[in-house]
């Protein structure tokens, strides 16, 4: 906390705003649209390689937020304030950093890929500063920061390191699908375990499920897509390409908010939310597209 406190001595408006800015980048939503764009336009052998590291990443983050249970800054110390506007995207457990984990999970991938230094460099520093940028809004501490950051940089080495039997190695097809599904099912399980002994809320177990269910998603599409579809994410012109991405996209938002009007907010329907989503992205949407566009092949 005293790194916090010393932090809370130096903010600014203009700060305090440039930071919110800056840990938006960490957000679910930019790294999913990421993924969407890589897999869906550019090059789905990485868009892969993205999304085991931070579906993986993220079962291990959601899992030890409910095994340590450790509160927000502001909770461990009444008096500390964070940054209002940060306030909504703050939930769940201060332990480990979520943010951090998927800037970590997007930008050091990057970093291994890209050839440049210069490129690398700037990837480093990126989640290094969306990491930084939780500590000053007050977020989390340094111990979540740095444990959410060295966990996925880890798992994104091992996944780097075996990317070749992850993506090109058909004969573990199966056996990856299953181990990525049984790790799933058992954050699952152990997040409704605690939650039916009292020592989770809801809303707590609920995070962790959802990571399950986009983790199932995960599994279950890239099992499919790889044995069944073979997706090109590089037919059609540029503008074309946009026009996939933008109208995936929409349609993915639509899914969502359409899905929680119908179904509730009930742990099991947020799950389901979740491993829907992933397959759209998957399996669903390019599905479609591949059938539409076998249809307008000339004959």
């Amino acid at each position: 906390m005293t790194f916090l406190w010393m932090l809370e001595g130096i903010r600014t408006p203009f700060l305090d705003r440039f930071m919110q800015f800056v840990t938006y980048f960490g957000q679910e939503l930019i790294i999913i649209a990421v993924i969407c764009a890589l897999y869906w336009c550019a090059d789905k052998r990485f868009a892969y390689l993205l999304g085991f590291t931070y579906f993986t990443a993220g079962l291990c983050v959601q899992t030890l937020k409910i095994t340590f249970r450790i509160p927000r800054p502001w909770i461990l110390d009444p008096k500390f304030k964070a940054v209002e506007s940060a306030l909504p995207g703050a939930t769940g457990y201060s332990f480990p950093s979520g943010h951090t984990q998927g800037a970590t999970c997007l930008f050091f991938p990057l970093a291994l890929r890209i050839s440049q230094v210069w490129a690398k460099v700037l990837c480093v520093l990126a989640f290094l500063c969306i990491g930084f940028s939780r500590m000053y809004l007050g977020c989390h501490t340094p111990k979540d920061v740095m444990v959410s950051m060295t966990l996925s940089i880890l798992i994104s080495c091992v996944i780097w390191r075996y990317r070749d039997v992850l993506l090109e190695d058909r004969r573990y097809l199966r056996v990856i699908a299953a181990v990525l599904v049984c790790l799933s099912l058992a954050a699952a399980a152990y997040s409704l375990l605690l939650l039916k002994d009292g020592v989770i809320e809801t809303r707590y177990a609920m995070d962790c499920c959802k990571a399950a269910g986009a983790g199932l998603g995960f599994a279950a599409g890239w099992y499919t897509e790889r044995t069944k579809i073979n997706f090109d994410p590089h037919t059609g012109s540029t503008q074309s390409k946009v026009i996939r991405l933008l109208a995936g996209l929409a349609a993915a938002l639509l899914l969502k908010e359409s899905f929680s009007l119908i179904f509730g907010s009930s742990i099991l329907a947020k799950m389901s939310e979740y491993f829907i989503l992933v397959l759209w992205v998957l399996v669903i949407y390019p599905y479609i597209f591949s059938r539409l566009l076998s249809r307008n092949k000339p004959l």
